[in-house]
């Protein structure tokens, strides 16, 4: 019974929240993964075969299609509400500050959309969209697979209030996330894997600048941040301009879904305030990072099934809410 003490603190940490996590996966709110076996048999292929070419065609648009899925059930729940766009009835969540020049994979999604319509009219939609857009992104970045539960409908509204408020930012204290996820039935192993979503993915500039000149309101560069790493970063992201100017989230293996992200955070190289929090902020969360960049195999474990979870998130079920025909906008759209 050889055990260290570094491993008894980590499982003392860990197992609990994991016990936590396999209790709340069930049950799925009336969702599961043969939803369209019989009403769209093809749906699942179809949704790949177009997440694959466009991933194929530019590699960013795997991190974009799982933040959009993100973006969505953080508001509202996973209802499809961030696809709307601006009407007489509709303030859009596109125009939200975290989502606006930065939020997108909208053209891949009505391609979609436009291919499902096809196949199997009024059927498939689009808050389950992207649920498997999001799990196909994923794969095709060399991250883990998993059933996504299907049967989510569409909303009839959105609310910028709510992406403006409800999405955790990345000048946000630890606690603050925490808060945001908790809010939602979600816990901190949740806060940590799907933080691991940043091993792929690019941040602009004005994401992360006051990290980089004065984060404690000093004037100074944020302690915990490497200096060579800090130093790289302000060649293109200056003190004023440049706000869209793009890094990636993990500097060492951008394009690869991997645990690489939590070793950048263990070398103070992990790009966000938010990222970094995780190990200077909470023993709890640190010792998830550790475990995290330590096994690649729990990472992929954990995030598959904190996607999952995600993706509960309130969903609208039976006659709740419509199958919209085009993404963007209502059915009864005028």
């Amino acid at each position: 019974m050889a055990i260290s003490m570094g491993c008894l603190v980590v499982l003392c940490v860990v197992c609990p929240l994991l016990l936590a996590g396999a209790v709340r996966a069930n049950p799925w709110y009336g969702l599961f993964p043969q939803f369209y076996d019989q009403s769209c048999p093809k749906a699942k292929e179809i949704v790949q075969s177009i997440v694959a070419q466009a991933v194929a065609q530019e590699t960013r648009m795997a991190a974009s299609l799982v933040r959009l899925h993100f973006h969505d059930c953080f508001v509202k729940g996973c209802d499809a509400s961030v696809l709307l766009d601006n009407s007489s009835s509709i303030v859009s969540e596109k125009g939200s500050n975290p989502n606006l020049n930065s939020l997108r994979g909208f053209e891949v999604v009505d391609q979609i959309k436009v291919a499902l319509e096809m196949a199997c009219p009024g059927t498939v939609s689009c808050a389950d969209i992207l649920a498997l857009a999001a799990r196909d992104s994923t794969v095709l970045v060399g991250g883990p697979y998993w059933d996504v539960p299907l049967g989510r409908r569409d909303s009839l509204g959105a609310s910028i209030q709510g992406s403006n408020n409800d999405l955790p930012a990345p000048n946000n204290t630890l606690p603050t996330i925490i808060t945001k996820f908790k809010r939602l039935g979600l816990n901190i192993v949740d806060v940590v894997a799907l933080s691991g979503g940043h091993t792929i993915g690019m941040s602009r500039c004005t994401s992360f600048r006051q990290r980089l000149y004065n984060q404690s309101g000093n004037g100074r560069a944020d302690g915990t941040l490497d200096v060579s790493y800090a130093a790289q970063l302000r060649q293109g992201c200056p003190r004023s301009g440049g706000d869209n100017n793009l890094f990636p989230l993990d500097v060492v293996s951008p394009a690869k879904f991997d645990n690489l992200y939590f070793k950048n955070i263990l070398a103070g190289k992990g790009l966000l305030s938010s990222d970094e929090v995780l190990l200077t902020k909470s023993a709890e969360t640190a010792a998830l990072v550790k475990a995290y960049a330590d096994d690649v195999h729990l990472f992929f474990q954990h995030f598959a099934q904190s996607m999952v979870n995600m993706g509960n998130i309130t969903p609208l079920t039976g006659s709740q809410g419509e199958i919209r025909k085009n993404c963007r906008r209502l059915n009864n759209y005028h």
